[in-house]
């Protein structure tokens, strides 16, 4: 079957592909191409463009000086992110409700970096990409650290890694606890809650969990483990695994299960999350990636007449009427900026019940502040008029720390082709690209980190006491819920998305801290909308974080030189200087150094608009002290999943929907 729909175009894939080889490629590249190109082109089948608004006028009222005008809306969602598509389509839903939803980037339908799985990384510091770095990480070497956030709709589901891995059912558990909230739990937040119009007291008539609500699980006849009756299936985001997988992958699997962890059929069941396997992606059958924009901002949702979609503007403000004690939110401020840096004019629009942000946890936690909302003494440092003293806002700034192990590979299959760099690798990509474009399979298929392996820091197999004297301070979510991961990477990068060299055939092994004790904040930089906030998630701060990473790093060396894996994929002779074959050779304190050198993000942040007492939002994630306000993503998260975060936004997305429906109907 003609895999029509993986490219938006072939010429812009090409483009991509010129960008990155030298100029005798480049006429290689031309020659080779021009055979199948026109051809392909032809079988192309177009990318509609999406009813998205960029003449503001349309929606809202250009702000001048003479007073206040306005445009109403219900409710105006701000950020189109991961959880801010899901809103404005499930509110949409009912025809009686006008939503507004305003991102300040453009649609991913279109950018053939996002739809193709393997091309990611190509996202990272481009126009799509806020391009942020931290503030210079005191333990961790003092440099400063990128920071990938989309401008994108779809948020950084359109330039994730595509794993669709929920984390722990205790840590859903401990969400719970901490808000007073049981609806938060496993059992409850799992499943869909209705709720009667006549009253918000949760009535829990079906058993149709939050998370199998979104899913719909294209089985795979090479996991029959996996079993189907434990996935959603008629949601609007596939999942599935991805057609290619690296024969380092399955090796890696098995030399998992050879070290002691145990293999594991499911991630994403009430069994929790130890074990190793292939990871689930949001990957469709046709080998694209799958974003809450596609999943739910489809031609249909977009046809609505009560859905605006507006895109290329920020929103500058939250605006509040404050004539009563308690502040109620009204509308939003918002404009756009060009590309050389003009600020264009100011618009406001109203919303007649709810303002509902949702731009992540760097951008609502700034938006908050901006608009008076925040730590009163920062706030009066920029001048800005305080509507509500909220010390939460911008704290708990939680991530999932990463530190990459770099081995020589001897598969001869390693990615390094798909960033050609001379005629040999130019070929190789073409050939790539047509198995792609025609039946969606081959290395541009990956999702890169196809692999993972869930285990605790106290596992006693893995870790003998006789050998590991010193004890750890247990910061998971109950005893089931493991704090260190490893991702398989089929190549090796340097800086999020620079190859180790163009020679160098190497993967990489990622160890993630799942549970850092270690805590951040965000501060305005200004009172600029534009500037962006200062983050610092304060990265190994606590000897707890570093001495989990130095066990986890030990463990990924340990599987790597492992049967399978040491006959058929790590190259164990390796002597190359850039490489970490010699990490068997290092003290646990020089590894300690190591891991303060190279530890980056996995670009998970949370917290900074936290659920539960002194934090910023209730548990039905209305802001304190507010009326007609609310935030909806992973800032609310009081803590970090053991896992990855995008689905449990999507599922608090859907789970607020619903809340807010049957508090209007």
């Amino acid at each position: 079957m003609i895999h029509n729909d993986a490219f938006a175009s072939l010429p812009n894939l090409l483009n991509v592909l010129q960008a990155h080889t030298g100029t005798k490629s480049r006429l290689f590249l031309g020659a080779a191409a021009s055979a199948v190109a026109l051809k392909i082109i032809l079988k192309q089948l177009a990318v509609k463009q999406p009813k998205l608004i960029t003449e503001y006028t349309k929606v809202a009222r250009e702000l001048n000086n003479n007073g206040l005008e306005f445009d109403e809306w219900d409710f105006i969602i701000v950020g189109g992110g991961t959880a801010g598509c899901v809103l404005a389509s499930r509110l949409s839903e009912d025809p009686n409700i006008r939503v507004l939803l305003i991102e300040a980037g453009g649609s991913s339908k279109d950018v053939v970096e996002s739809r193709v799985p393997s091309g990611f990384i190509r996202l990272f510091r481009t126009s799509r990409d806020y391009n942020l770095y931290t503030e210079p990480q005191q333990h961790a070497g003092n440099k400063k650290k990128y920071w990938p956030r989309a401008k994108l709709l779809g948020g950084c589901s359109a330039i994730n890694a595509m794993m669709a891995q929920y984390g722990a059912p205790s840590d859903f558990d401990e969400w719970a606890e901490i808000t007073g909230d049981n609806s938060w739990s496993w059992t409850n937040f799992s499943k869909r809650v209705l709720y009667s119009p006549w009253s918000l007291l949760s009535v829990d008539l079906c058993h149709f969990r939050y998370i199998r609500k979104f899913e719909k699980y294209n089985p795979d006849p090479r996991f029959p483990h996996a079993d189907p009756l434990l996935r959603g299936a008629n949601g609007p985001v596939e999942i599935g695994y991805n057609s290619h997988i690296w024969p380092g992958s399955a090796g890696f699997v098995r030399a998992s299960m050879n070290v002691g962890i145990p293999f594991s059929p499911d991630f994403c069941t009430t069994k929790g999350t130890q074990g190793t396997n292939k990871v689930l992606t949001y990957i469709d059958s046709k080998s694209t990636r799958v974003t809450t924009e596609s999943a739910y901002l489809t031609d249909d949702v977009l046809s609505r007449p009560n859905l605006t979609v507006v895109t290329y503007a920020r929103v500058t403000k939250v605006l509040f009427d404050s004539s009563s004690s308690v502040p109620r939110a009204i509308g939003v401020e918002f404009a756009s900026k060009s590309d050389v840096g003009t600020i264009g004019p100011k618009f406001r629009a109203r919303a007649t019940k709810e303002v509902i942000i949702s731009g992540g946890a760097i951008y609502s936690p700034h938006i908050l502040m901006l608009s008076g909302i925040g730590p009163a003494d920062q706030l009066s440092r920029h001048n800005i008029p305080v509507v509500l003293d909220a010390p939460g806002v911008g704290a708990n700034l939680l991530d999932h720390p990463a530190v990459p192990l770099r081995l020589k590979e001897r598969t001869g299959k390693a990615f390094n082709h798909l960033t050609p760099y001379n005629t040999f690798t130019t070929c190789l990509f073409i050939r790539d690209l047509l198995r792609y474009k025609l039946w969606g399979t081959g290395p541009i298929a990956s999702n890169i980190g196809e692999a993972v392996a869930f285990f605790r820091s106290d596992d006693p197999v893995l870790f003998p006491p006789a050998e590991y004297k010193d004890g750890i301070e247990d910061a998971n979510s109950g005893p089931d819920a493991p704090d260190i991961e490893l991702i398989l990477c089929t190549a090796a990068v340097r800086a999020h998305n620079g190859l180790l060299g163009r020679n160098v055939e190497a993967y990489q092994i990622l160890t993630v801290l799942l549970r850092p004790t270690s805590k951040g904040s965000l501060f305005l930089k200004s009172a600029d909308p534009w500037d962006n906030p200062l983050i610092d998630p304060s990265y190994l701060e606590t000897k707890h974080d570093v001495d989990v990473l130095v066990r986890g790093v030990r463990a990924a060396f340990k599987i790597a030189h492992t049967e399978p894996m040491s006959t058929s994929v790590t190259d164990v002779h390796s002597t190359h200087p850039g490489l970490d074959h010699h990490f068997s050779r290092l003290s646990d304190a020089e590894l300690a150094d190591v891991v303060r050198d190279r530890v980056e993000t996995l670009y998970h942040p949370i917290g900074t608009c936290a659920m539960g007492p002194g934090g910023v939002v209730d548990s039905n994630l209305r802001v304190h002290g507010t009326q007609g306000l609310r935030v909806c993503d992973a800032s609310v998260f009081p803590k970090l999943l053991s896992g990855h975060p995008a689905g449990a936004v999507i599922a608090t997305a859907e789970k607020l929907a619903d809340v807010i429906k049957a508090q209007y109907a």
